[in-house]
C-alpha cells in the first residue's frame, strides 16, 4: 500500500469522515486528472476493505474501517466542516477535541492561525442565550485551569451576546468570512 493511501486511511480515523472533494484537495490536486485518480484510489481502498463509504451525500463521504458512525448521521456535515477548516489552514497544529478536565469547555479544534491560538467551536445548532452562558462559563473556567486562553472563534448563524471580561469570542457565519477578516 502506498504511502498516501496509508496517510488517507490515518485522516480518516482522525477526522471521522471525509468527503472524497476534500481528499482530493489533500492528496490529488497535484496530478492531472485529481477527481479520476480519487476515484479509483477510494474505490480500490473500499474493495480491499481498508475504508467505507456512504452514498447518502453526493460527493460520497468516506469513513475508517469499522466506523461506529451510521452512515447518514446528522453529525456528519459537522465534521465535514471540520475538515474544510483544516483543508483551508493546513496548519502545523490541529488538534481536535482537546480534551481537559470534565466540565470545562470542550472546543471542535485548537489551532495556530497566524502565530495566534484559536479555539474554533462549530455550531450548526441554535442554542438558547441560557445555553450559550453556560457554554461560556465553562470557557471561563478553562481560563483558570490552563492559565491562559486562545481566542474563541464561533461559527455560527446566529450570533449571540456573550458578555465577559475573561474569554474573546469571534463570531462569523463560516470560515471564509474570517479568513477574509484576518487577511
Amino acid at each position: 500500500m502506498k504511502k498516501r493511501d496509508l496517510n488517507i486511511i490515518k485522516d480518516l480515523e482522525r477526522f471521522r469522515v471525509m468527503s472524497r472533494n476534500q481528499i482530493v484537495e489533500l492528496y490529488f490536486s497535484h496530478l492531472k486528472s485529481p477527481i479520476s485518480n480519487a476515484n479509483a484510489v477510494l474505490k480500490r481502498l473500499v474493495r480491499d476493505g481498508q475504508i467505507e463509504f456512504s452514498n447518502h451525500h453526493s460527493p460520497y463521504v468516506y469513513f475508517p474501517a469499522g466506523s461506529n458512525m451510521k452512515k447518514n448521521s446528522t453529525k456528519i456535515p459537522h465534521y465535514l466542516t471540520l475538515v474544510d477548516i483544516y483543508v483551508k489552514l493546513r496548519p502545523k497544529t490541529f488538534e481536535l477535541e482537546p480534551k481537559f478536565k470534565k466540565g470545562l469547555a470542550e472546543p471542535d479544534i485548537f489551532t495556530i492561525i497566524k502565530g495566534t491560538p484559536f479555539f474554533i467551536e462549530v455550531q450548526r445548532n441554535v442554542y438558547s442565550q441560557k445555553v450559550m452562558n453556560e457554554k461560556i462559563k465553562r470557557y471561563e473556567a478553562l481560563y483558570f485551569e490552563i492559565d491562559r486562553l486562545p481566542y474563541i472563534l464561533m461559527i455560527t448563524d446566529k450570533k449571540y451576546e456573550i458578555n465577559s471580561e475573561i474569554v474573546k469570542v469571534l463570531q462569523v457565519n463560516n470560515f471564509d468570512e474570517f479568513l477574509r477578516k484576518i487577511s
